[in-house]
């Protein structure tokens, strides 16, 4: 009951998100996993940055901060296990297509999820699921139909035991799924070696920025998408065309006359280029430019 299917970038679909979030983390000896950090935020709040798209979001857990609000739920009896946690949080929901996560997930990003997406409707099937590295399916990074999902936990409820204490094979082993390889997005961190790998493998040179600039946005409560590029040639020729503390202010000027005009990304491009332009009137006047070069004004005769 298995298709492989392509994951392709699609028109966004609505979907809800439930977020599994109360495990016990026996591997890491019963610490918080939720609320231990990478890159400067804990891994709940990266899990539902990636998923603020979502029109409703459940955090199946004990309540705690977190950066975006968020619905509340938990499963009966508390710790009966990850099918009963999910029907939990499904009660919250009432999308068509509902995405389902595990909490600890440090590199997932909105794309993904808008890729499990698309494959979900490109395939008919009743959910798209990651792979991992290892070619493993990872239910807890995919993208279901809550039809599907209800059905099917509707027919283990009437099991003996309930929900309680089964596995979440039970749930997906019913379900038509196609497959979507992702060894990045699918990492977890199960044991204290995967949380130093991920803290490692942000502070590379090819992620770095990108993730610092995702933290502060996160943590500045800032949804706009901008230019890196050019906000970082700002600052390289304000440092170089006029002094080096000019490269910070610079572009905080830029930033804040962007909101004062209430733009996105199109005003933030706008100021920059009116304050890239300053800069090399400025270099040009302290180095004899364009105007000395084509017999422009001159200073007055002293005679």
């Amino acid at each position: 009951m298995t298709d492989i299917a392509p994951a392709a970038p699609a028109t966004p679909v609505p979907y809800d998100a439930v977020v599994l979030a109360g495990g016990a983390a026996r591997r890491l000896g019963g610490a918080d996993k939720p609320g231990l950090r990478v890159g400067g935020r804990s891994l709940l709040d990266r899990v539902l940055a990636a998923c603020a798209d979502a029109g409703t979001t459940v955090v199946v857990a004990d309540r705690r901060p977190t950066a975006r609000p968020v619905l509340w739920a938990r499963e009966e009896p508390p710790g009966a296990g990850p099918v009963a946690a999910l029907e939990a949080g499904l009660r919250l929901t009432d999308a068509e297509h509902a995405v389902v996560l595990s909490a600890d997930l440090p590199f997932l990003l909105s794309a993904t999820l808008r890729r499990l997406l698309a494959a979900l409707g490109d395939t008919g099937a009743d959910g798209a699921l990651l792979t991992d590295a290892d070619g493993r399916d990872q239910p807890l990074v995919a993208a279901y139909r809550t039809a599907a999902l209800r059905r099917e936990l509707a027919a283990l409820a009437g099991g003996p035991d309930g929900l309680s204490g089964l596995p979440l094979r039970r749930l997906t082993g019913a379900l038509k799924l196609t497959r979507v390889p992702d060894p990045l997005a699918s990492f977890d961190c199960d044991t204290w070696d995967d949380l130093v790998n991920a803290r490692a493998r942000i502070r590379e040179h090819g992620h770095v920025l990108d993730e610092w600039i995702s933290a502060v946005k996160d943590e500045l409560g800032i949804d706009l998408d901008v230019d890196t590029g050019v906000l970082l040639d700002l600052a390289r020729d304000a440092a170089h065309g006029v002094a080096r503390p000019a490269a910070p202010l610079t572009t905080f000027l830029v930033g804040y006359a962007a909101a004062q005009g209430k733009g996105g990304p199109e005003a933030v491009a706008e100021a920059a280029r009116k304050a890239a332009a300053l800069a090399l009137r400025w270099e040009e006047e302290n180095t004899g430019g364009k105007e000395a070069s084509s017999g422009g004004p001159s200073a007055p005769d002293a005679g």
